[in-house]
């Protein structure tokens, strides 16, 4: 028998005799504790096998119109008016119990978070039988196979040991993919997916969402996409409302919307996407090094069941880098492939096994706990989740001013002016002190993040990650503010991404990382028009972008070739077929293919 037909018997709804709409919305309401409204008279219809995204801003109401269809809105929030259409029902009226009823199997949703989503105590198999056990009369042996039939489909290798494993032992791409065959398994007619790859990237993003789409129309399930990334809605959506302050200001279909925007906030949303920057021709000539690392190798050893040997993974593998003054250095490569790491021994917060860190002059391998300390007012970071970096029990001034508490001299005037003074720079307006993190929207947390970085003036910032759970708004706001305070403060950053076209918009230099190792790196745009490693070459084609096409937007792909090596080598870390390892210990080099531009080589035996 073969996958589909596995995946595809006899359970669940069957969803190819249904006519008419799958979710009818008309006039819905979502009303606060004091009436307020939060969604306004929002209207949508899905029919069978379409793909509907729904657009907006953080705040705009996506996020609470998809959970009204589920009557899972939070406490103190209600559907005051307006009629839930799903098929011919009008579910707005149902109780909990009938509600239930077609959570799961009629109604699906995929979280924008799946480590948070999937029980971390809980094996993969038990909680993707859960909803196989309460909604069909399936054995467990049945439920069993179905269950590795659907996991084989969203391409999750040895799908048997995965049911036997638990969520945190895979990376954020496998666990979305499991989430996904978990949802699908029950074969619902309406598929939910809210932000399903915000924090995937590129390759990871594009491989969830192909799985997603192919499978919805495979099994005729229509997909409500609620995204903040036009680029993806313009590749896979056929349909588009876009939502601001709880008002869908324009709907229809995505071609139509992308070549002719009616409302001024679509505008705004297509404007705000990133592209190229204009670099100042006097940065080559005030450069000179800020920091150096030499050959940092480090390796994790990963403990698993006491019967089985320790796995050895490769971090860092002969990584070099240098950083001028105010240069910014963006670092992208898919997840796991050592980013973050890298920006941790660079700043002495992880120790490398071997290799050295030079900033300022000084080495910094071996230096004292007291030493490093020292340094600290000079090496900053901007981490990637705002709100988990952010102590919750502390109000906004306590945290930008905590980084001033060793600084001898400063009185408790000269301080708070210090921090008003940050905070306009970011900005926030004094007024925001006495709030705490939970009271400030993600853009407004990582601009405290920035502040937090910046208030003693340090000479290089790691920025990891700072934009990817970000709209696309503010995503723009939060660069520009980066930049510009770059310019005034005189800092070097390494920027830290999965996202390119980010990267194409504040870097300076590129370096990009593939399970540990650096393979190629060089000027932005060298790189990014002239791929010189076909891993590179993978990541660009993988990035889809909505560009300016007359008075209107189109999508475009970048139509990039796959590189050769330079003749007398081969690429290094890179089998093109299968994606694997170069095997055996040949040693690397780095080869010239332009201008200050470089990808790692090894000679063939």
């Amino acid at each position: 028998m073969s996958t589909s037909n596995t995946v595809n018997a006899g359970y669940g709804h069957s969803n190819a005799t249904r006519v008419g709409p799958v979710l009818d919305v008309s006039g819905l309401c979502i009303a606060g504790p004091a009436g307020e409204l939060i969604v306004d008279n929002a209207s949508l219809r899905l029919e069978t096998a379409d793909i509907f995204a729904l657009v907006g801003e953080s705040g705009s109401g996506k996020t609470l119109l998809s959970k009204a269809l589920l009557r899972l809105l939070p406490a103190g929030l209600r559907v005051s008016s307006g009629r839930i259409g799903f098929g011919a029902d009008d579910i707005s009226t149902w109780d909990e119990r009938r509600m239930r009823s077609v959570r799961g199997s009629a109604i699906g949703m995929v979280f924008q978070e799946p480590l948070t989503s999937l029980n971390p105590a809980l094996k993969i198999g038990f909680q993707m039988a859960e909803g196989l056990r309460l909604h069909t009369a399936l054995s467990e042996a049945q439920i069993r196979a179905r269950s590795i039939a659907m996991l084989r489909r969203v391409q999750i290798d040895n799908p048997e040991a995965a049911l036997d494993s638990y969520p945190h032992q895979f990376s954020g791409g496998m666990r979305q993919r499991i989430m996904l065959a978990s949802v699908l398994l029950l074969q619902p007619r309406l598929l939910i997916a809210d932000e399903p790859t915000t924090a995937l990237d590129v390759i990871i993003q594009q491989e969830v969402l192909d799985i997603m789409v192919e499978l919805a129309a495979e099994l005729n399930i229509a997909v409500l996409l609620i995204t903040h990334d036009l680029a993806l809605v313009a590749q896979y959506a056929g349909k588009i409302a876009v939502m601001e302050k709880g008002v869908i200001v324009e709907s229809g279909a995505v071609a139509d919307v992308l070549r002719r925007p009616a409302c001024a906030y679509t505008r705004k949303l297509l404007a705000a996407l990133p592209g190229r920057r204009h670099r100042s021709a006097a940065f080559a000539a005030a450069a000179e090094p800020l920091l150096e690392a030499s050959n940092l190798r480090l390796n994790f050893v990963q403990r698993r069941a006491f019967w089985r040997q320790p796995r050895t993974v490769c971090a860092l593998n002969d990584v070099s880098i240098s950083i001028m003054r105010q240069q910014t250095v963006a670092v992208v490569g898919e997840s796991g492939s050592g980013k973050t790491t890298l920006g941790r021994v660079l700043l002495c917060l992880q120790q490398a096994d071997s290799g050295s860190v030079v900033f300022k002059g000084q080495t910094l391998t071996g230096l004292s706990g007291k030493a490093q300390r020292a340094l600290r007012k000079d090496m900053q970071i901007v981490f990637q989740d705002p709100f988990s970096s952010l102590d919750p029990r502390m109000r906004i001034g306590d945290i930008v001013a905590e980084a001033l508490r060793r600084q001898r001299g400063l009185s408790a005037g000269e301080r708070d002016r210090r921090v008003d003074e940050c905070l306009a720079e970011v900005g926030l307006d004094s007024g925001y002190r006495r709030r705490f993190p939970h009271q400030l929207s993600g853009g407004q947390r990582q601009r405290v993040g920035i502040a937090r970085a910046v208030i003693l003036r340090p000479a290089f910032i790691v920025a990891d990650e700072p934009v990817s759970a970000l709209d696309v708004t503010v995503q723009m706001q939060v660069l520009k503010l980066l930049k510009r305070l770059q310019q005034r403060h005189r800092f070097s950053c390494l920027f830290i991404s999965h996202d390119l076209s980010v990267v194409e918009q504040i870097a300076d230099r590129v370096l990009v990382m593939y399970r540990g190792s650096i393979v190629e790196q060089g000027d932005m745009q060298a790189v990014f028009d002239n791929p010189g490693h076909p891993y590179t070459a993978q990541l660009l084609r993988a990035m889809p972008e909505v560009c300016a096409a007359g008075s209107g937007w189109t999508l475009r792909r970048r139509a990039v070739d796959t590189p050769q090596p330079p003749a007398g080598y081969q690429f290094a870390c890179w089998d093109s077929e299968a994606r694997r390892a170069v095997a055996g210990s040949l040693p690397v080099t780095r080869v010239a293919v332009g201008d200050d531009h470089f990808i790692s080589c090894t000679s063939p035996p």
